[in-house]
């Protein structure tokens, strides 16, 4: 695996007819140095709900890498996730969130408030995630839930990390949606990840 994936986009001719705009490898690939293994690439972005279609639009994945969708939008992405290695699991919470900090989103970082896993997150999102290849664990507060190619998450805000425990790179399809908590939800964790 190594973050290339097909992507076309598709949009509308001066006579409104449907028409491919774009056939080719997605360009926003993006890895962390601090993640060594993990590539991510994100398909496609969007900024507001409802989102306004266009005829033609620029490419909204340029621009730095940020792990939430912006408000009211979401984002579409596939990553690849390495075997987990030693380093990562003997991570320091402030080392944990450098991690974070290179993803665009310092704040998701909850590793030091739970020390399961470093890279524990919560983010105020709906998440679809599905598991394209391989295999991951997620891992919750106090459980682990083993998945398999084929497998889907619903992930609601939750605290959560994925760790890869096998000996090859599982690959995983999210699409994340911008969200805020309820006031319940709020008192407990305030504005978490944004």
């Amino acid at each position: 695996m190594n973050g290339k994936v097909r992507r076309v986009v598709t949009g509308h001719d001066a006579s409104g007819k449907a028409v491919v705009l774009e056939d080719g490898g997605a360009p926003a690939v993006r890895t962390n140095p601090k993640r060594p293994g993990h590539i991510s690439t994100d398909l496609w972005k969007t900024s507001e709900s409802p989102v306004i279609v266009r005829r033609e639009e620029a490419d909204p994945t340029a621009g730095p890498k940020q792990i939430h969708p912006p408000p009211r939008g979401t984002v579409f992405r596939i990553s690849e996730i390495a075997p987990e290695s030693e380093a990562i699991r003997n991570m320091d919470p402030s080392q944990a969130k450098e991690v974070f900090k290179a993803m665009g989103n310092e704040s998701a970082s909850t590793f030091g408030q739970n020390q399961r896993h470093p890279f524990m997150h919560r983010t105020e999102t709906i998440d679809y995630a599905v598991v394209l290849e391989g295999e991951i664990v997620m891992l919750l507060d106090e459980e682990d839930v083993h998945l398999k190619a084929g497998d889907v998450v619903i992930q609601r805000g939750t605290n959560h990390a994925w760790s890869n425990r096998s000996d090859k790179p599982a690959k995983m399809l999210y699409v994340l949606i911008d969200g805020e908590f309820d006031a319940e939800l709020q008192a407990k964790f305030g504005r978490a990840g944004h």
